[in-house]
């Protein structure tokens, strides 16, 4: 496994070396900022960003993505540690968090272990359009708390006058070095020129914010530490819940991300072993005073932009951002906030989906609804909330429009014996449609439904032509079907004597055994 680290399929090593500092440099307010979030040191985002991200670079399921601490779970630990400082006193709410981070790994590694990760197939394009286009705007909305005085967590009012003037500035500046620098060279990534850039000019006296003013990164290994809270049944019981809404969050974010990185790289990434390098992180992270953490769509494509493509870019990231927080904090500290916003509106800029404007008059009005919706709920609760949201949305619009699609016509008229074809799905939102197309008193004797190009979905399905075999019986006629698909043959099966369909004699599928006509429910045949 650890060998895969000095692979080298795309890029080159200077790439990932080059990169792999960028991204770190980004990291650092980021997990800053994010401690800030949820209440706890910021050493602990810190701490959460090294370990996180080397741990998931070296072992993932996606070279070239980058995890760390995460603002999707810092507003959900936020509750957490608010509610723990209550119970225990001041302090206690980051032990109960170490706890959370724990079962947190823990139930990642479960999922992953259950090869569960493969449901992220099941989140439909509009939901992805909309959970990029939200974290975009999530992204956009925490960089606008750069323009307001700071000295450390402490938030003041906007920025004014000549200190508003030099933060747009240098904002700018950044910007125009980052999409104007690969017309003449691409050797270097854009966004590290930038930032040298940047804090070469603001280092002769220009009053701007430096990363030193959130709080310096400076700090000693991390150290093993269990959390320190009463190990009790009723503990497990009050941090159980933020646990597994930490854990559906972090794979969702994650997992959502390997998906995009794979459409931008144009490679594709494992996510079940994506989901047992996370929980294994949060696990280990948990154990040394880390905040926990996930993928980062922003910082992903940093590195991806950069020219990260190796395992070594994220590996080097984290120890790039350990060296910061042993050695590197006095320089680190000076890096101009302004310098790191304007790469993170070059972030949000390339996220966000502009081509879902186009969508609009040319898809299903239901697409459209199910971008926004996703884009609001990510941009206003949560983006666990509204991923599963958006999926259920499109689950209902794919039931709602199926539901429609039952199309019967007839195949073959003759005196004694009609046979009408099938087409669509036969499933609990489609029986009433249904059964309302068929009039057992204008029949032949005979009836025959063609399934050939049908399928019948579920129990309901099954029950429907039940259901109508018994009207054409009190008709004094009978119904047969025909060509069920074979995962509808295994559903009969397991059915048993819930369900008996009369299968029709031509049916090239199945065995057919007869059973005497001796009562109301005996003239069907069953599978055999």
């Amino acid at each position: 496994m650890f060998s895969q680290l000095f692979q080298k399929k795309r890029g080159t090593w200077k790439d990932d070396a080059l990169a792999g500092l960028t991204t770190a440099l980004a990291l650092v307010p980021g997990s800053i900022a994010f401690a800030f979030v949820a209440g706890v040191p910021p050493i602990s985002g810190l701490y959460a960003g090294f370990i996180v991200c080397l741990i998931t670079a070296a072992l993932g399921g996606r070279p070239g993505m980058i995890s760390s601490a995460a603002g999707s779970l810092a507003v959900v630990m936020v509750a957490l540690v608010a509610e723990g400082d209550r119970r225990g006193g001041a302090g206690a709410g980051f032990e109960y968090l170490l706890l959370a981070v724990l079962m947190m790994g823990a139930i990642q590694v479960l999922i992953g272990l259950l090869k569960l990760g493969r449901l992220i197939r099941l989140v439909p394009h509009p939901v992805m359009m909309g959970f990029v286009n939200g974290l975009a705007i999530v992204v956009f909305l925490s960089q606008l708390k750069m323009f307001r005085e700071r000295e450390g967590a402490v938030v003041g009012d906007w920025l004014q006058g000549q200190a508003l003037g030099v933060m747009l500035g240098l904002v700018a500046l950044t910007m125009a070095i980052v999409y104007l620098l690969p017309r003449f060279t691409k050797k270097v990534p854009s966004s590290l020129v930038a930032i040298l850039v940047v804090s070469l000019i603001a280092a002769f006296g220009l009053p701007t914010q430096t990363v030193g003013d959130l709080s310096s990164v400076q700090g000693s290994l991390p150290s093993f530490h269990l959390p320190g809270v009463p190990w009790t049944w009723e503990t497990f019981r009050f941090v159980a819940p933020y646990a597994v809404i930490l854990a559906l969050v972090g794979l969702i974010e994650t997992l959502m991300t390997l998906q995009l990185i794979d459409e931008l790289t144009e490679s594709r990434g494992k996510g079940n072993r994506e989901c047992l390098a996370l929980g294994a992180a949060n696990l280990v992270a948990g154990a040394f005073k880390g905040m926990g953490g996930c993928a980062l769509v922003g910082e992903s494509l940093i590195n991806i932009g950069s020219g990260g493509r190796g395992r070594m870019s994220g590996v080097i990231a984290a120890l790039a951002l350990l060296s910061f927080i042993l050695v590197g904090a006095p320089l680190i500290d000076r890096i101009p906030i302004a310098a790191l916003t304007g790469v993170m509106f070059v972030v949000v800029i390339a996220t966000f989906e502009w081509s879902s404007f186009k969508t609009i008059g040319k898809v299903p009005h239901s697409d459209v609804l199910v971008i926004v919706a996703v884009t609001a709920i990510t941009v206003w609760h949560d983006l666990a909330v509204a991923v599963i949201s958006g999926v259920i949305l499109s689950a209902l619009v794919f039931a709602w429009k199926s539901a429609k699609h039952v199309r019967i016509s007839i195949l073959k008229d003759e005196i004694e014996t009609r046979v009408y074809r099938i087409e669509g799905l036969l499933y609990f939102g489609s029986v009433r449609d249904f059964a309302e197309q068929f009039e057992p008193g204008k029949d032949p004797g005979r009836v025959v439904l063609d399934f050939h190009e049908a399928r019948v979905c579920d129990l309901s399905g099954l029950e429907a032509l039940q259901a109508l075999a018994g009207r054409y019986r009190k008709a004094g006629k009978t119904l047969e079907v025909r060509h069920l698909s074979p995962d509808c043959g295994r559903m009969l099966s397991r059915a048993g004597d819930l369900v008996r369909i009369t299968v029709a004699d031509d049916d090239p599928q199945y065995l057919i055994a007869r059973l005497p006509l001796r009562s109301k429910g005996a003239d069907r045949k069953r599978i055999g």
